[in-house]
């Protein structure tokens, strides 16, 4: 079933790895589907968080190939973004959500986070209210090389922070991430501060889907498996949550693998 190689626990998240990143797209755009889906037929719509990042685009574009998602009853929302980052630079946040959200799928509400430095407070209040009008029913999201979840880097993630969202100082591996994987041409260009939804932001959701394939993700997947659970990796957060399922494709299950 879609090069399936292997599952299993780790704490209370369900694991499941493939062959490949083909394996891991479908299978994960198989799970949004039948939730989104299952979601708006119970009561009339869903709420979902998408993740950016290179990581997320082929199972994005797994997605794609669901024709009959009610995309017209979903609402989303944007996970993080730079603080004063244009929202037309390439490494936009708000841009690849855009224009791998919203315009490939339509949704009929879509909510981004504002990257103003000026309205940082009201950004974060605003969004927070959005989040708390009703339940979200799938967070979409991924694990950074250091093991952030969203913008939470190791050593300031709380699992038991107070707000839903924050104004983090980003950790140097973060921007060196983006800087090798194009998005900038030297880490002096990625922005020194974000706004992201917190820990609790992201383990609240009805479900949690993970995806995290290649191979420069190996030993964060690793990280997440077997560290201790707390802020040093963010991801091992994921391990409480018995909502929480994670795809990982062989390379980047390769220190997991035995």
């Amino acid at each position: 079933m879609n090069n399936l190689i292997k599952t299993m626990m780790c704490g209370e998240m369900k694991a499941e790895i493939y062959e490949d990143i083909e394996g891991v797209a479908k299978a994960a755009a198989d799970n949004t589907y039948k939730i989104l889906k299952e979601c708006v037929a119970a009561k009339g719509f869903a709420r979902v968080i998408f993740a950016t990042g290179n990581s997320q685009l082929p199972f994005l574009r797994a997605l794609r190939e669901f024709d009959d998602m009610p995309w017209s009853k979903i609402t989303a929302f944007h996970m993080d973004e730079y603080i004063g980052l244009d929202a037309h630079h390439p490494a936009s946040f708000f841009r690849w959500i855009k224009e791998n959200i919203e315009e490939m799928f339509s949704p009929q509400n879509i909510y981004y986070i504002s990257s103003d430095p000026e309205s940082i407070l009201s950004t974060c209040f605003t969004y927070e209210e959005l989040l708390k009008e009703d339940e979200v029913d799938l967070v979409c999201m991924g694990i950074g090389e250091n093991g952030h979840i969203a913008f939470n880097e190791p050593h300031i993630a709380d699992i038991d922070d107070p707000v839903l969202l924050k104004v983090i100082k980003l950790d140097n591996i973060s921007r060196q991430q983006q800087v090798n994987e194009g998005h900038f041409i030297r880490i002096d260009e990625v922005p020194s501060h974000a706004i992201t939804l917190t820990v609790p932001a992201l383990i609240m959701p009805k479900h949690i889907q993970v995806v995290v394939p290649e191979k420069r993700k190996a030993d964060a997947v690793s990280k997440t498996f077997n560290e201790s659970i707390g802020s040093s990796c963010p991801s091992t957060f994921l391990r409480t949550c018995p909502n929480a399922r994670i795809f990982i494709d062989r390379d980047g299950a390769i220190e997991i693998l035995h």
